[in-house]
């Protein structure tokens, strides 16, 4: 599981017009699962993102989680973090997980960073969405479980 994690003011995301997820501050989920992927690599994920201390404590230091902070999530389903540009001038996407394999398995990841406590957005598996944020930092981070 690879996850682009972005620090946010601001974000919402927007399915045909409709706002299908909006949050203040916290933290931008962009979300790939591949073909190895299984409920251990979300627990693994949800709990690193859960505890990241990348928000400012009083003295300005990156010291505080997202739990912490009492801030929201915007997780947004995104299978092209599979691909693959080695070769030629079109990304392959042979290594995203097919969606009826990827989809409960993002719906968990959702479903564990509940469980810590968390309110979490989100946009709308398989659509094309747009997604509007305003960076925070900014601070952008890549996990992957593997």
């Amino acid at each position: 599981m690879r996850v682009v994690v972005q620090r946010s003011k601001e974000a919402h995301v927007t399915v045909e017009g409709t706002t299908t997820g909006h949050i203040q501050h916290g933290l931008v989920l962009l979300v790939g699962v591949t073909h190895e992927d299984t409920e251990q690599d979300a627990k693994y994920v949800a709990d690193k993102i859960a505890g990241l201390r990348i928000f400012e404590d009083e003295t300005g230091k990156m010291n505080l989680s997202v739990v912490e902070t009492a801030g929201q999530i915007l997780s947004v389903s995104q299978f092209t973090l599979y691909g693959d540009c080695r070769k030629g001038k079109r990304p392959n996407f042979m290594a995203a997980a097919r969606p009826e394999q990827a989809k409960p398995l993002y719906e968990r990841f959702n479903e564990l960073l509940r469980e810590h406590g968390l309110q979490v957005e989100t946009g709308m598996f398989g659509a094309m969405m747009e997604v509007a944020l305003v960076n925070d930092g900014p601070v952008t981070l890549i996990i992957d479980s593997r």
